[in-house]
């Protein structure tokens, strides 16, 4: 495994595995699963409602806490200092620790400062050992960070292949802050398994693309968590260490960027509309 040092020198594993969309009643036999093949880095959120099925697992290891990485999210509902600081304390119960790796900002909406003050309380406090945020825009990002104590140390934002974040990154790097994607394989939107290019890179490592779009990441980097319940697809994703890309091939690659979101732009006002009514 290789790392990424975060700007607290924080060390992330730059591959993880994701629970977004785990069933409930899955997740802990999704995550031991996960944690045979090798991965140590898990990546939930309080919107998940999986929480628990993660710590049950990591629980059931016989690894000890220390040798995994765990991220969750403060979703909008608990948005506000008091709200936020409370569910920290559920967000620990459910996931049977002492302390969060990394706990994030899921949305850019709601009392996000209020949520960031509790959160930088938690890390004070030695509950959490790195805070950051998620789907935060280059405006939203600086904004912040110019007017908080503790600087986020990761932004978890959509980043594939057609949506690489050029822009985005530029200013995360500036300000020292590490890129996570979510949805590294764009959900299959684009028919993204059967991209030409990925298929033909591929073909020549044999790798699937699949593989060669984590790689791509990796060699961007960016800290990716593909998510699979299939052991074998798990390992698949787990296994793209033993190969580099060529120059001309992270070119070639860096082509497909459409630079625009497969899903919703959260600078949007409908989307900002639709987050909105969650809270009514």
């Amino acid at each position: 495994m290789i790392y990424k040092t975060l700007n607290n020198n924080v060390k992330m594993p730059q591959l993880g595995f994701g629970v977004y969309q785990t069933p409930i009643d899955e997740t802990k036999r999704a995550v031991l699963d996960a944690i045979e093949v090798g991965y140590r880095s898990f990546d939930t959120a309080q919107a998940y409602g999986n929480e628990a099925g993660v710590g049950e697992a990591i629980k059931e290891s016989v690894l000890p806490r220390e040798e995994f990485f765990i991220t969750t999210k403060i979703w909008i509902s608990n948005a506000g200092y008091e709200k936020a600081k409370a569910s920290i304390e559920e967000s620990l119960q459910k996931l049977q620790t002492d302390y969060i790796d990394l706990l994030l900002i899921h949305q850019p909406f709601g009392d996000y400062y209020g949520t960031y003050r509790a959160m930088e309380g938690a890390y004070k406090a030695g509950k959490v050992r790195a805070i950051g945020v998620s789907n935060f825009s280059p405006d939203r990002f600086i904004d912040l960070q110019h007017f908080v104590e503790i600087k986020p140390a990761v932004n978890q934002i959509e980043t594939h292949v057609f949506q690489q974040q050029k822009e985005t990154k530029k200013y995360l790097e500036k300000y020292k802050c590490q890129i996570e994607s979510w949805g590294p394989f764009a959900e299959g939107r684009n028919d993204f398994f059967n991209t030409p290019l990925l298929k033909e890179i591929g073909e020549k490592y044999g790798k699937s693309v699949a593989q060669v779009a984590l790689r791509f990441l990796i060699q961007s980097d960016v800290v990716v968590i593909p998510k699979s319940a299939r052991k074998e697809r798990m390992q698949e994703n787990f296994n793209v260490f033993d190969f580099e890309l060529t120059e001309e091939e992270m070119k070639g690659i860096e082509g497909l960027d459409q630079a625009s979101s497969l899903f919703h732009d959260h600078q949007d006002p409908e989307t900002a509309e639709r987050y909105m009514s969650l809270l009514d």
